[in-house]
Order: C-alpha cells, then structure tokens, then sequence
C-alpha cells in the first residue's frame, strides 16, 4: 500500500514517447514542479498534455513546450507563453481550445464514466463545428465528450503513504478530477504524512486514485505576475 518513490525521475520512469498527459494547474499555482522537471529530464517526446495552459515561456509546461517534447495542447488559456504563440502559428503545434468550464467537465466527465454531455457554452460559434447541437430548452446546446489520460501529473498539498490526498484552497483547481480520469495518476505532495493523520472527513481524493507519490523539493511555487499594492 506504501505507494511513495524515492524521486520524481522514479515516478515518471515509464511515461513513454506520445502519452497523453493531464497536468494540474491554474496557470502556475498547482504545477507539479519537480515531475514537470523530471519529464523535461526523461526527454520524453511527442506528448499530448491536458492542462488548463501551458505555464509560460520559461516555467512550468512551457520547459516542455520549449525543448519540443509537446505535439499537441488541450487547454483553455495560453496567453502567458510566447513560445506557445510561436509553435501555434507556424504549424508546429496542434491545439484544441476549450471554454474554461468546459474542460472541467470534460475532465471531469472522463473520471466518473460520462459518455458526453450537452452545454451552451460554445453553441453557435466555432467552438462547436463539427459536434452535434441540440435544442434543449429552448437554448442550443453543444455535445462535448469526456477527456481522459494515460498519466496525470498532480501537485497536493498533503498525502499519506497509501494515497489519500488534500489540496491546499485554490492549488486544487483541476486535480482531483484529472487524478479521476487518469490511468495512472502521479502525486507530488508538499507534506507527507502517515495513514490515519489525515482526518477522513478532509481528504479531497482518495487513495484508490493514486498510483505514486513523491515528496517535493525545493519548489519555487511561481508566480505569473507579482502585483503588489503601495504601502500607504
């Protein structure tokens, strides 16, 4: 039941040449730091990522944009990376745009076995060329089908040995679905603790979902742009 490695080249050892990856992430708060970095490392290529963006041009994704181990992007921002602007334009990267609620419950969607859902977010526009429409409701309605991965890289703030996880306030953005529609979900955790420290009641995502954990080091918990106001 101990499903902790020793580091994060360990936890993404098998991650092969065109996987498709879901990342968590909003921006960059909740990147899995240390496991973006160790794939950087691996050198895997031709990957398929599933995040909400991209990072930026020289932090979390965008490391892996930039060294070109990224074929395709399925996000809803990417306005914070250059480099993802440049790959995009000049063909060399294939993206599929989502509303941002939409990605969510495509994920979502993926992990609890939802075969599709209608939303009328996007109905009429481009984002529902070539999907089925539907009037519901006197409202047109755009058929969007689930996402699901092979590996999902997720950042908690809290794990214990067997799993359990919990995600510190807006760092849970979109983990514990993707730690659902995951095949094999992998976990860095900022605290790690042992089975039963964490009260049963608190636990965002259960074990069941969660294949490895590796403690984080020496993270840098970036930040797109410090804004900070005048004192007085």
């Amino acid at each position: 039941m101990d499903k902790v490695v020793a580091s994060a080249d360990e936890a993404v050892r098998d991650i092969p040449d065109g996987a498709v990856l879901m990342s968590s992430g909003f921006g960059l708060c909740g990147n899995p730091e240390n496991l973006i970095t160790a794939l950087h490392r691996k050198g895997t290529k031709g990957l398929t990522i599933i995040s909400n963006n991209c990072g930026t041009t020289e932090l979390g994704l965008g490391i892996l944009l930039k060294a070109k181990q990224v074929k395709k992007m399925v996000s809803s921002y990417v306005g914070e990376n250059k480099e993802f602007e440049r790959q995009f334009l000049s063909g060399e990267l294939d993206v599929e745009l989502n509303p941002q609620g939409t990605l969510a419950e495509r994920i979502r969607a993926g992990g609890c076995g939802i075969a599709g859902f209608f939303t009328p977010t996007g109905a009429g526009t481009q984002v529902a060329e070539g999907k089925e429409q539907r009037m519901i409701d006197g409202r047109l309605h755009v058929l969007e089908t689930p996402l699901k991965a092979d590996f999902a890289l997720v950042h908690a703030w809290k794990a214990d040995r067997w799993g359990n996880l919990v995600f510190r306030k807006t760092a849970r953005n979109f983990a514990p679905m993707m730690c659902m529609a995951a095949k094999t979900t992998i976990v860095e955790c900022e605290q790690l603790v042992e089975p039963g420290e964490i009260d049963p009641d608190q636990i965002h995502i259960p074990s069941i979902f969660v294949k490895r954990i590796v403690v984080a080091k020496n993270l840098q918990k970036w930040i797109e742009r410090r804004t900070v106001r005048k004192q007085a």
